[in-house]
């Protein structure tokens, strides 16, 4: 691990969105978070307050773009406006989940790309670098011109579960041919196992895109632990629906992988019904105490994100976070 130089010129802010994993990354770092207060005016303006001298430093944000999303995102900009007045020398934003990256492309004629848009608003707020893992589509780094340290969890959960052995007779799955690339890695990664392809067709309607029915598998799964690999889990349908056609295939244990625990729209009732033997996360997002359970494990990426800023600052390399 990266020990960082001259830790007295950084400083750390967490926001609202997970603080938690933000005094993880600063334990870690061996530095305390530095203070702000964030509120609200009657009417749901936010302000905030920096509420010590950054006159100089060298600053790092700490926030995910999560539920709830709009005021998130809010937060972090009016942040980033704040540190900017006040002198900061660089401003880096740690967003451990990047939201709105999921609409990264014109899919249908009138789209936006949201993707795009959280960029621009970044950029014209006069970030001076972006941190953020395991990003929905690679290319939104394209869609900055400042650098963009885009890490991979992979290792966090492939060291997790060769620590409880199951990476024997494994077969490692892409719940739609989009995920195909994130699969392969995740596969080398895990000793150049297997991997098998839910064949979905994606639903033409609008309202139900995450209703995609699985038709068919290519590869094989019988007597083997299925472990499907994902970005992000947002209401449980594909993983659930994809773990259904795992057993059904003679799969011998279904294992869930996915990297942002989004978890709307009834996701964990859906996934606690499921055939899925565990549901393994990281805490780029909060899960909060209602959305907790047995079937879901998590896991930290804060020593990941420490080995980010330590390098960053130290002027050092990264490119081992990325692989």
């Amino acid at each position: 691990m990266t020990e960082i130089q001259n830790a007295k010129d950084v400083k750390l802010f967490a926001l609202n969105s997970n603080r938690p994993l933000a005094q993880k990354i600063a334990d870690k770092i061996g530095i305390p978070l530095s203070k702000c207060s964030v509120s609200h005016f009657a009417d749901g303006e936010i302000s905030v307050v920096v509420d010590e001298s950054v006159r100089g430093q060298e600053v790092y944000v700490i926030q995910s773009v999560s539920d709830p999303v709009n005021t998130n995102l809010m937060e972090l900009l009016i942040m980033i406006d704040a540190l900017r007045r006040a002198s900061a020398k660089t401003i880096n934003v740690v967003m451990p989940y990047y939201g709105y990256a999921r609409q990264d492309r014109k899919a249908r004629s009138r789209e936006p790309i949201t993707a795009k848009l959280v960029a621009n608003l970044l950029q014209d707020d006069r970030i001076n670098r972006l941190i953020t893992i395991d990003l929905h589509a690679p290319q939104v780094q394209g869609f900055f011109d400042i650098p963009v340290d885009h890490l991979r969890a992979a290792m966090t959960f492939v060291n997790y579960l060769k620590e409880h052995h199951l990476d024997d007779n494994v077969v490692i799955v892409a719940p739609d041919h989009a995920g195909v690339s994130l699969v392969r890695r995740f596969a080398e990664h895990m000793g150049g196992v297997p991997i098998a392809i839910v064949d979905k067709r994606d639903n033409s309607n609008r309202e139900h895109r995450n209703e995609s029915v699985p038709e068919a598998l290519i590869g094989n799964v019988k007597d083997k632990t299925a472990i499907i690999v994902d970005d992000v889990v947002d209401t449980g349908t594909r993983i659930a629906n994809s773990a259904e056609l795992l057993k059904k295939e003679g799969a011998k244990d279904v294992y869930a992988v996915a990297t942002h625990p989004v978890l709307s729209n009834g996701a964990v009732e859906r996934l606690e019904k499921s055939p899925i033997t565990r549901l393994i996360v990281s805490d780029s997002i909060v899960i909060p105490e209602e959305k907790q359970s047995p079937k879901i494990i998590e896991l930290t990426v804060s020593g990941l994100i420490k080995e980010a800023i330590a390098r960053v600052h130290n002027h050092q390399s990264l490119q081992t976070l990325f692989h």
